[in-house]
């Protein structure tokens, strides 16, 4: 499961790999003041070429042993990396569960590519990986990504306090989910 591509009309998504060290830090470069309200603060580091390779390298690991799936979102019409979504501690057994994060650059927000990934992950995880739910926190202030899972099929669950340090304060968020039932049922609704 290295190759694994993953498409739709306008994006496809594949695993990202060490190779693609200097793509993704291109990406984290040039969208770094407009994530940095959404994302935990990262170590200087994390914005090196070497710094991308070893966490590229940490996610072939994580997917060998069924932890952690990191997709690169590309444009179809230019192969160009617009973004990231990956599926993270992803638990087996009874709960079989995820939890489901994204980025995208900030010049291509706006267009559905976010909520085009967002639905190919799901069929992903529930179909061939055989999740039975996943889950997305999103900060109270960010309407664009509330927008996207809400427009994905996922529900509002409610609120969880100081869930996640990010620009490095411990900040409340939404926290929405979805079951393989509920996106069953969704899958052949038209999309809007």
């Amino acid at each position: 499961m290295n190759s694994h591509i993953l498409q739709s009309k306008d994006i496809f998504l594949r695993f990202l790999q060490p190779e693609d060290a200097s793509i993704l830090l291109a990406f984290y470069l040039n969208n770094r003041e407009f994530l940095a309200p959404w994302e935990p603060r990262w170590q200087e580091a994390y914005y090196s070429l070497e710094g991308q390779r070893e966490r590229l390298e940490a996610q072939v690991s994580l997917r060998e042993a069924d932890h952690s799936y990191a997709f690169g979102i590309f444009l179809k019409r230019t192969d160009e990396l617009i973004g990231r979504i990956n599926l993270s501690s992803i638990t087996r057994g009874a709960f079989l569960s995820a939890n489901l994060g994204y980025s995208l650059a900030q010049i291509h927000n706006g267009r559905g590519y976010a909520t085009e990934a967002v639905r190919l992950v799901l069929g992903f995880a529930f179909k061939e990986i055989e999740l039975h739910r996943l889950q997305a926190a999103t900060l109270l202030h960010n309407y664009g990504s509330i927008r996207v899972l809400t427009k994905a099929g996922f529900r509002h669950e409610g609120v969880a306090l100081h869930y996640i340090k990010i620009a490095n304060q411990w900040q409340d968020h939404n926290i929405f989910a979805i079951t393989a039932e509920e996106f069953n049922l969704t899958a052949n609704e038209p999309k809007n």
